[in-house]
């Protein structure tokens, strides 16, 4: 972790410590709040490429759109939920087939037993489904505010220690945020406290200044130069809901490549697009791949090739190439969204910077049987703000920020005033 980072998470941790220790804010007592979202800050882990969320002020919680539940190392004593229970039945669907079955679940007073998954290893343990309280500050959606929520008892999942293997050093578990009934998004966007059925998440580039999560409405500001509500730059998308999938999907039409249509996947799109915050790179199956891959090498002919460097096919000799405000000026990559509208993808989310003078075209090859046509990587959207509208059923999209001459390292966590 830089020097720099450790400053501002630094001044973040003491600064909700205060608010820890002095705020009356509980969302059982239902106390009237002036603010509606709540924010934490993402940090980038490079050596595993995975990204985690703060909570109660120094827990670290490598976040998973398509996981079910938070899930963490319990203590020796924990308190366990009932296999009646609504959130034992509600979870029920989400049962990974990669642990085994289980056996004696219908008999009378036992304990909700749920499968936690480490999806980076794709380990899976049996585990119990428990309580714990977790805490995040409220915001303006400018800084920080003066005050904590701090929900009691929420539903998460025990784990074994051996599940935390692959997972960036330091951190406590997984957060799942998706639209599970006891994801963390879920239980935090409470209509009791006027927590809109949202959540953003704008991922780091770098471990230099932590990214930004929301939960709820905005309006959303960095720091200048564009102090701008950055959900008035998003275009929208709808989201895409699969049977007996947690995950979060959008209809894609097709891909073209340098304005040119190389992939076409029908008028519909059949919810071809996984987007992903633990697959580093954005996966695509061997038929979808080898037409962008081809059509993108005839578009950076031009430019000087470099060897290949696992797990990429592609690498170009950068130094050269100059840049522009996006990135590298190579060929776009557009993907064509079943309502109308296109995600761009520029040098800054297509090329992975691998040494100090080459890059290569961040975009892997899933093989013939990939299970989904199209993972979009977290790679991708670092420094894209995506805003997960979960009442209207729909994804804001940014494309990079650098357009608008930011970054998501540039919330203002330290809560520094500005004109």
């Amino acid at each position: 972790m830089s020097h720099k980072q450790n400053i501002h998470l630094v001044l973040f941790t003491i600064l909700s410590s205060i608010v820890f220790i002095f705020s009356s804010s509980n969302c059982v007592s239902g106390l009237a709040q002036p603010y509606h979202a709540l924010v934490a800050p993402i940090t980038k882990d490079l050596k595993t490429s995975l990204f985690s969320i703060t909570l109660n002020i120094h827990e670290k919680y490598v976040i998973d759109l398509g996981g079910p539940f938070l899930w963490y190392r319990c203590p020796k004593k924990y308190p366990t939920v009932p296999c009646a229970s609504p959130a034992c039945s509600s979870v029920k669907s989400y049962f990974s087939p990669l642990c085994p079955s289980l056996k004696g679940e219908s008999r009378a007073h036992c304990k909700c037993v749920v499968t936690p998954v480490n999806p980076v290893t794709n380990k899976c343990s049996l585990a119990h489904l428990t309580n714990k309280d977790l805490s995040i500050s409220w915001t303006n959606g400018s800084t920080p505010a003066t005050s904590v929520a701090k929900f009691k008892k929420q539903y998460v999942s025990c784990a074994p220690q051996s599940l935390l293997n692959s997972l960036p050093v330091g951190v406590s578990g997984m957060a799942g945020l998706s639209r599970s009934l006891i994801s963390v998004s879920s239980q935090f966007m409470s209509p009791k406290l006027k927590i809109k059925k949202q959540f953003s998440v704008c991922l780091p580039s770098t471990d230099s200044a932590p990214g930004v999560m929301f939960f709820g409405d905005g309006p959303f500001r960095m720091v200048p130069p564009t102090p701008a509500d950055i959900l008035s730059f998003l275009a929208y998308t709808p989201l895409v809901k699969k049977p007996k999938s947690a995950d979060y999907y959008i209809n894609l039409k097709g891909i073209n490549v340098n304005n040119n249509k190389v992939v076409s996947l029908g008028v519909e799109g059949n919810g071809g697009v996984k987007l992903s915050t633990v697959v580093p790179y954005t996966t695509l199956s061997s038929p979808i791949y080898k037409p962008v891959f081809k059509a993108f090498v005839k578009a950076t002919n031009g430019i000087p090739r470099a060897p290949r460097v696992k797990p990429f096919k592609y690498c170009l000799n950068t130094t050269n190439l100059g840049s522009t405000r996006v990135g590298y000026p190579v060929a776009p990559i557009d993907l064509v969204l079943a309502n109308g509208g296109n995600w761009t993808i520029f040098g800054a989310n297509s090329m992975k910077q691998v040494s100090d003078d080459v890059a290569c075209l961040a975009f892997v090859d899933g093989g013939p049987k990939a299970k989904q046509p199209v993972v979009l990587g977290s790679f991708q959207i670092e420094n894209n703000f995506l805003s997960f509208d979960l009442e209207k059923s729909r994804l804001g999209f940014s494309s990079s920020l650098f357009f608008i001459r930011t970054t998501c390292g540039n919330f203002n966590f330290k809560g520094e005033m500005w004109g």
